[in-house]
């Protein structure tokens, strides 16, 4: 499931299972359980949050910073192999 971003205030769906560390949300994740993440509010507390919760396999993210917490989520998945990365560049020498 690609992850999904959300403003806080909007109402959680009701299959959705928040988690409080990432240790939780793995285990979650591995029961098959949609999980629910709320960030923290500073935005560099944010993205480093949802990097971790995404890689231990969190899908919803509660956050006021959706487009930045978006593109880490996909950097994470990128990282992790779940989809392949936005632009790809080699180098030659």
């Amino acid at each position: 499931m690609s992850p999904a971003v959300v403003a806080p205030g909007a109402p959680p769906d009701p299959s959705w299972t928040p988690a409080g560390s990432p240790a939780e949300a793995a285990a979650l994740a591995r029961s098959g359980a949609t999980v629910l993440v709320m960030l923290p509010e500073p935005l560099d507390a944010a993205l480093a949050a949802a990097a971790v919760y995404r890689w231990h396999g969190a899908d919803v993210f509660v956050t006021g910073h959706a487009d930045q917490v978006r593109q880490a989520l996909e950097m994470t998945d990128s990282l992790a192999g779940r989809r392949p990365p936005a632009l790809a560049r080699r180098a030659l020498a």
